[in-house]
């Protein structure tokens, strides 16, 4: 089985000061070992900037097009959206929901903060952030030490899981919801903005349903913050139950290992 340090990527980063992301991050690399880059994000500072791009550039670049474009080259017009969809919505909310239901952490998913990775296809493997702050309970181990600097240690405390919850879903619907729209606009309408929301719903229960299996951590725990990530993107009004989206075809090995396996069969035509 490959190891971690196999990574390139992740074996060249400079960690100048562990921080509770860079803690987080290395045990969502666990989950899959032989594709560490699936979970978890890099810290900016830490890593060359080479293939890396503020995922903000796609909502005003060609970026998104010149994806959705090398998409459809390999398939028809709709399921190249719904891949990149998937690639979407996996960087944004598949990430940090893996790290909300094992450990009731998040970080921050503002399309100001992320940032990501793309191999030579131009197909993205990886997301990073900006800012490494996380939001944590407090009954985070983290609080557990007599030596605190919350600033210094890039840790912000929300008051319960609710709260954690409801923080995650917001930040994920500002970032995802222009991503969506500029993704409608580029493929022509390949696929509808609410069959993207049906992918986010989807992503959530797999992850919540995956993601503890593989960590062997509390199960009920898990689709318990995940069903509350739900309840908050549909408080805001947004489709994410119902019909569910089929499981998208992605061409990148690791991301097919993290995506979805647990999607519904869709009805939607």
């Amino acid at each position: 089985m490959a190891t971690l340090t196999d990574d390139p990527l992740i074996a060249a980063m400079a960690i100048d000061r562990m921080l509770p992301l860079h803690e987080s991050s290395r045990r969502l690399r666990e989950l899959y070992p032989e594709c560490p880059r699936v979970y978890g994000v890099a810290v900016l500072a830490d890593v060359s900037v080479r293939r890396w791009w503020p995922l903000e550039s796609a909502v005003h670049t060609d970026r998104l097009q010149a994806m959705f474009d090398a998409a459809a080259l390999d398939m028809d017009r709709r399921s190249a959206a719904r891949q990149l969809a998937a690639t979407l919505v996996h960087t944004v909310i598949g990430r940090v929901v893996a790290l909300v239901v094992l450990e009731a952490r998040a970080w921050d998913t503002g399309l100001e903060n992320l940032w990501v990775h793309v191999d030579s296809d131009g197909v993205v493997d990886w997301a990073g952030v900006v800012d490494p702050t996380v939001r944590v309970l407090p009954s985070d181990p983290y609080f557990a030490t007599d030596d605190l600097d919350c600033l210094r240690d890039g840790v912000v405390q929300l008051p319960s899981e609710a709260a954690l919850t409801t923080w995650v879903a917001h930040r994920c619907h500002r970032t995802l919801e222009p991503l969506f729209a500029k993704l409608h606009a580029v493929s022509r309408g390949a696929i509808s903005v609410a069959t993207m929301w049906h992918i986010v719903g989807s992503t959530v229960v797999a992850t919540a349903t995956q993601v503890p299996q593989l960590a062997g951590a509390d199960e009920l725990s898990a689709m318990r913050r995940g069903q509350a990530v739900l309840d908050a993107l549909v408080g805001f009004g947004l489709p994410v139950r119902g019909r569910w989206a089929p499981r998208p075809r992605t061409r990148n090995a690791c991301e097919i290992r993290a995506a979805l396996p647990m999607l519904l069969a869709s009805t939607d035509r």
